[in-house]
């Protein structure tokens, strides 16, 4: 073999053998850099992702879930493991419903949002509420500030029992009584609702003043970032 062509292929060799192997890796990287799966850094958390399955406000399994499992920025991870570690010295532990939401996933919402005959579960998550109404009621946006990967929906349960707290309504139910301050609810309610509150505040997340169950971290990461990777 002529040695000019046989130093070509030494060095295309050489030249492709890192960009196979160190390429690949970075393609495979999950969760991404910045990210973390919730279970790793809270192993006691108990989960219900919805949106993994068909117990939503849509009946389906949504656009972006693989797997049933929760992932947060590592800065939102490790204050929610102060607001469990918190919450477990007085028998309770938290329940993730959603974290980090991929924007297919709210692409998913905005197209069954405008088909005004997918009500199937209307009776269930939003009775009360005409579907034609969710744009302007806020109930859907464009947007969410799941997809920057530092806000989680969660409620709290008792360790013993495993049951969830009362907070008056449940999740992802779409009127006035998931509000914050919303009239109807009991003391008892509105307690379970404060606890949860509180504690969230105190570890550096902001309520969402019409969903009882919805938290930001006050310092994200990512704020002006709208990720599209899969939860798997």
């Amino acid at each position: 073999m002529n040695m000019n062509k046989l130093h070509r292929i030494i060095f295309g060799i050489t030249f492709l053998l890192p960009v196979l192997f160190f390429g690949q890796n970075d393609r495979e990287t999950y969760p991404p850099k910045g990210f973390v799966y919730v279970h790793k850094v809270i192993p006691e958390v108990a989960y219900d992702i919805r949106y993994a399955g068909d117990h939503n406000f849509i009946g389906e399994p949504i656009e972006g879930y693989k797997n049933p499992v929760a992932l947060l920025t590592s800065e939102a991870a490790d204050a929610l493991r102060k607001v469990q570690q918190e919450l477990k010295n007085q028998g309770y532990q938290l329940k993730v419903f959603d974290a980090y939401r991929p924007q297919q996933a709210v692409n998913h919402f905005i197209a069954w949002a405008k088909d005004t005959a997918a009500t199937q579960m209307k009776p269930e998550f939003y009775p009360e509420v005409d579907k034609k109404d969710l744009f302007k009621l806020d109930y859907i946006a464009s947007r969410s500030g799941h997809t920057r990967g530092s806000t989680v929906d969660l409620t709290i349960i008792d360790s013993t029992s495993g049951k969830e707290l009362d907070m008056g309504s449940s999740y992802d139910f779409f009127g006035e009584i998931s509000h914050h301050g919303a009239p109807g609810i009991t003391p008892k309610q509105e307690r379970n609702r404060s606890l949860l509150k509180n504690t969230m505040q105190k570890h550096g997340f902001r309520p969402l003043a019409t969903e009882w169950w919805h938290y930001t971290l006050e310092n994200e990461p990512y704020p002006d970032t709208y990720f599209k990777f899969p939860v798997k």
